[in-house]
C-alpha cells in the first residue's frame, strides 16, 4: 500500500470532514495545504484521483433490484484474500448484516482498498476507507455519529 497516499486522505478525511455546505474547497488550495503539511505533490495526484472515484458508478435500475435482493455471500478473489485478511473480510460482512453496508457500497469499499496497493490492509485502515466511502455517497453527507462510533470504537490512526 502506498502509505504516504492513506496518509494524506485520512489527513483531509480529518480536516475537513465537517466543512459546512457553504464552504467550497477546491483542488488548488487543499494542494497547497497538502504540500505545506510535508506531502509530496505526485501522493497527492494520486489521492485525489482516489477521491474522485469514491461515489458508487450509475447501475441500471435491474442491477440495482438484484443487488437489493441478493442473499449472497460475497467471496473474496485470491488478490482481495491477500489484501483483506479474515478480520476485514468478516468486518466487511458484519456491516452489511446490520444495514451500514449494502451490496453496492461494498464493492465499492472493496475496490479502493484495492486501488491503493498490494500489501495486506489492517482492520483500522479498512474501517478509515469505509468512512470515507460513506461520507462521500449522497445520503452520507452527514454520517450518523452511532456509526462512526460503531465503526471506530475509539481508534486514533497517527497521520504522520
Amino acid at each position: 500500500m502506498k502509505e504516504s497516499i492513506f496518509n494524506i486522505l485520512v489527513y483531509l478525511f480529518q480536516q475537513h470532514i465537517d466543512n459546512e455546505a457553504g464552504q467550497q474547497l477546491n483542488k488548488e488550495s487543499l494542494s497547497i495545504e497538502l504540500a505545506q503539511a510535508g506531502f509530496h505533490h505526485t501522493e497527492i495526484d494520486k489521492a485525489f484521483n482516489w477521491l474522485e472515484r469514491l461515489v458508487i458508478p450509475q447501475y441500471n435500475e435491474e442491477s440495482k433490484k438484484l443487488l437489493a435482493e441478493s442473499t449472497s455471500i460475497r467471496i473474496f478473489t485470491t488478490a482481495e484474500q491477500k489484501k483483506l485478511n479474515p478480520e476485514c473480510q468478516g468486518f466487511l460482512l458484519l456491516l452489511e448484516q446490520v444495514g451500514i453496508l449494502d451490496p453496492m457500497t461494498r464493492e465499492l469499499v472493496i475496490e479502493r482498498v484495492m486501488e491503493l496497493g498490494s500489501e495486506e490492509f489492517s482492520l483500522e485502515q479498512l474501517k478509515w476507507v469505509i468512512l470515507m466511502v460513506l461520507s462521500h455517497q449522497p445520503k452520507g453527507e452527514s454520517i450518523n455519529p452511532w456509526i462512526e462510533d460503531f465503526i471506530f470504537d475509539g481508534i486514533n490512526y497517527p497521520l504522520h
